[in-house]
């Protein structure tokens, strides 16, 4: 059994934890551990083949039989561990309160063992199955237990149970609270504990800690929801969980004790519109951020979204907030921890109220969910990731919702009105936004009742205008197939602020909905957020993990497959690569002395991502950014290599003018050369835009958005401005953190124009921008002219100019790389930290390459210029 995973995660000059510790021979020990960290859970932990196997149980134990308690498996801990009860320094992995909940001896349940060894073999094997079974001696937990993998939940959750046995018994034993070691609870250990952190090592000290490992969070004053994609059809997936889609308004609750605020998901205030609720959570007087949906309950228990739309009082029907997650709770963010854990934390955390209820979730087969839903004649069903993170305003590809009917928002942009009627009004005219431009879908002529026309017509008063607000105006009097001879219409034409809700049959080639009806209106919403949701395959949802997309998937996916190309053991070592022996020599040299990551580590990383990163490198000119002594040594440029490199190595000729000689860049062609390089100490790798076949022609034009003492938020903001620009004049564009302070946006060109022509569009591109964002945004070459905004930089696109490659690793602290980004994901929140060495190739292996898109068919830059010209003018 190997430690290695659980020495990696903790810095023993900063924790009081054990090293190691040899398991003595005689009977087996189980330990469970009451951990306070992050969250409240319990650690339950066996000792099989000389270690500490282990379980995060949220809930803790349960000795009832109809209990399955989640456990999820966790690193090995060292056998000492298991004495191990004190206090973990905030910072550290896992820091917070521990002590020792129950201790004892354990044993397999039948067979005829000769010693510890021999039952210890029974346990590696039901390890390997999936399903170990044994006996508890505890001092708290006494007879059979068992713990079950559970395939639906993820690749690392089990369940933990009682079986039915003498000592089962429906008593929460978790109330039994304090340690069975030093008969303390948790408070009591933070306080008195003698195993604290002291300086550069742990000791033992006879005064009371007056160290402080949590600390709170500030209150968030303002958090927008995480999103879901709409995806076509259900499915099976292991790690999965699937709710109901509740038909209703998204409601953020923000509960600072007595203060608090009901939220739409455009940000506008629910608290006297929904007031029971706001009464409800008043009343409870807690401190946290909640997320879930404000809705109506019919008389069958389904949520009505027309009962919603006109409820003014109790009397309209049963209000209901289905509270489906946890995102801050008493003086901590839950931002960064999985779904599995902020659900657990919700279940056990939120009070019991009439009106304040939990969405059940519901671990089954998505398919089978569907179906029930829609017998049921529920909207649709969502499903989400068990390990996701809640990412606000986001909308998230591990969150997906399955409608069961075709239902949507859009804009109205008019109404009208049909000669010879007495209805208050005959039709609305609707429409959503694309690129900038309102697009008409269609007529609604079926929903309302008179009532509610004559409430719709008060509200569309102050906004009436003149003039047509869509793109093309709608031929109201157009006949069909249906109605040859359709009565005179005459149109009202208003200003498109007001959004609701559509339910139809389908969409027609020419983009209108058939049989539209009327649901009500959207007062969460904002218009210009409305646009047609096109629902993706699923299959295209990455890390699919079932036979529809896994073997597909990972077949694209080359980088998952490999694992490491250097031992860590040999200082030199060889390598043959693509019939080239390459030689990695002081593989043990600390390029990152914080991190402690060293030379072997960068190799193998690019090892591993060599199948994703070598197209973005391939046949292009590189300027080689040197730091042979790690991101604290000395570090240099170096474009010519002239006699400097192995004669199979390809090089590309250019002339210096400023000694008058002609130079060679050295050219990346393969693995081998890709590897030769990191080798020679380049941390980053940096490429031409073109390649030497078309050395004059980029394959993209980029805009490198260059902040200088700028909050990050405010790079996102201008990224999203750009995307936004960019998407109204039809070009499509890819995303990707720096690695170190900024962002850079990719626009694919196909070697189809030259330089000077990327460096132009650049230009007016950032000039839009510009005068979108003056007040924090610059487009002045020179430093001083800038006044500390963020530098629009568009001269990369000039012969020679490099950047770094997407996954390229940088030579920054916390070893940040360059990573591709959904648009989605370019929102509030996002950080340079959240893509690292250590953590890019998993984030690789479940998305794919997700920037290929800037290699493919390059933009009609006449047509857009043409878009621009206007724009600008």
């Amino acid at each position: 059994m190997t430690l290695l995973a659980y020495k990696k995660k903790r810095t023993f000059s900063k924790t009081p934890e054990p090293r190691g510790g040899k398991a003595v021979s005689g009977s087996l020990r189980f330990v469970v551990q009451k951990h306070d960290a992050s969250h409240l859970h319990y650690d339950f932990r066996l000792e099989i083949g000389g270690v500490l196997k282990s379980w995060a149980v949220p809930k803790g134990p349960s000795t009832d039989p109809s209990v399955k308690r989640l456990a999820m498996m966790v690193e090995d801990h060292p056998y000492n561990y298991k004495d191990f009860e004190g206090l973990i320094p905030k910072g550290q992995y896992g820091g917070g309160t521990v002590i020792i909940w129950d201790e004892g001896n354990y044993e397999a349940v039948g067979g005829d063992f000769e010693d510890s060894k021999s039952m210890e073999k029974c346990f590696l094997q039901q390890l390997r199955k999936g399903k170990i079974h044994f006996i508890l001696h505890g001092r708290k937990l006494h007879g059979e237990f068992a713990l079950v993998k559970s395939s639906r939940m993820g690749q690392n959750a089990w369940l933990l149970m009682k079986v039915k046995d003498k000592f089962a018994n429906k008593s929460d034993i978790t109330k039994k609270e304090k340690s069975v070691v030093s008969g303390k609870s948790l408070k009591q250990i933070e306080k008195t504990s003698t195993n604290i952190f002291e300086g550069h090592e742990a000791k033992s000290t006879d005064k009371v800690s007056n160290i402080t490992f949590k600390t709170k969070d500030r209150f968030p004053t303002l958090l927008s929801p995480m999103l879901a994609t709409l995806v076509e059809e259900p499915f099976d997936r292991r790690g999965w969980s699937y709710e109901i889609k509740w038909d209703g308004y998204r409601c953020m609750a923000f509960l600072n004790k007595q203060k608090v605020a009901l939220r739409s998901r455009n940000n506008k205030s629910f608290n006297e519109k929904f007031y029971p609720l706001y009464d409800a959570l008043k009343e409870l007087s807690l401190n946290a951020i909640i997320d879930g949906e404000v809705v109506v309950i019919d008389e069958k228990g389904k949520s009505n979204f027309g009962n919603l739309q006109n409820w003014r009082s109790e009397a309209d029907g049963e209000l209901r907030f289905y509270v489906f997650d946890l995102v801050w709770c008493d003086g901590q963010s839950m931002l960064k921890l999985p779904w599995v854990e902020r659900r657990q934390k919700l279940e056990d955390w939120l009070p019991v109220h009439p009106l304040i209820q939990i969405s059940k979730s519901f671990m089954t087969s998505g398919v089978t969910f569907f179906k029930e839903a829609k017998k049921m004649g529920l909207e649709g069903i969502m499903a989400k990731k068990m390990d996701s993170l809640y990412v606000p305003g986001a909308r998230s590809r591990e969150w997906l919702k399955i409608k069961i009917a075709k239902r949507n928002e859009v804009v109205i942009g008019g109404y009208t009105t049909n000669a010879g009627t007495n209805k208050v009004f005959s039709s609305l005219l609707v429409g959503v936004y694309n690129k900038g431009h309102l697009t008409y879908t269609g007529k609604i002529g079926t929903g309302f009742t008179e009532q509610e026309q004559k409430l719709l017509l008060k509200q569309f008063q102050p906004f009436k205008v003149k003039k047509s607000p869509f793109a093309q105006e709608p031929d109201i009097n157009n006949p069909s197939r249906f109605r040859p001879n359709p009565p005179i219409a005459r149109a009202a034409w208003l200003k498109p602020v007001l959004v609701c809700e559509v339910a139809y049959t389908e969409i027609t080639a020419d983009g209108l909905m058939r049989h539209p009806a009327f649901q009500g209106m959207r007062i969460d919403k904002k218009a210009k957020d409305v646009r047609a949701e096109i629902a993706k395959n699923v299959r295209h949802i990455g890390n699919a993990e079932n036979s529809l997309g896994k073997k597909k998937y990972m077949r694209k996916s080359s980088g998952n497959s490999r694992k490491t190309l250097l031992n860590p053991v040999d200082e030199t070592q060889e390598r043959s690569i693509e019939k080239h022996t390459l030689k990695f020599s002081h593989l043990s040299k600390i390029y990152w002395p914080v991190e402690k990551i060293l030379k072997r580590d960068l190799l193998n990383y690019y090892y591993q991502v060599a199948p994703i990163i070598l197209p973005y490198l391939k046949d292009r000119p590189q300027s080689l950014n040197r730091h042979p002594n790690g991101i604290k040594g000395k570090a240099f440029y170096q474009k010519d290599v002239s006699g400097k490199v192995p004669d199979w190595i390809e090089t590309f000729p250019y002339h210096s003018v400023g000694d008058n000689r002609d130079k060679k860049f050295m050219v990346c062609t393969n693995e081998a050369s890709l590897l030769y390089m990191v080798s020679l100490g380049c941390i980053e790798i940096n490429p031409w835009s073109s390649r030497i076949q078309s050395p004059n022609n980029p394959d993209w034009c980029v805009i490198d958005l260059d902040p200088d003492n700028n909050r990050f938020d405010q790079v996102i903001e201008t990224a999203r401005v750009t995307h936004q620009i960019l998407e109204d004049c039809g070009v499509s564009s890819c995303c990707k953190t720096s690695g170190s302070t900024g962002l850079h946006i990719y626009i694919p060109l196909g070697a189809k124009y030259t330089y000077d022509q990327s460096k132009e569009f650049a230009r007016l591109i950032v000039t839009l921008v510009n005068q979108k964002l003056p007040k924090i945004t610059s487009i002045e070459r020179a430093t001083k002219n800038r006044e500390g905004k963020i530098y629009l930089d568009f001269l990369q696109n000039r012969p020679q100019a490099t950047l770094a490659a997407p996954y390229s690793v940088r030579p920054k602290p916390g070893a940040t790389v360059s990573m591709p980004l959904h648009w989605e994901e370019v929102k509030k929140g996002l950080s340079m930290k959240d893509f690292t060495i250590k953590n890019a190739m998993e984030r690789i292996n479940e998305q794919g390459d997700i920037f290929k898109r800037v290699l493919g068919k390059g933009i009609p830059m006449q047509k857009v210029l043409k878009v621009i010209a206007q724009q600008i003018s």
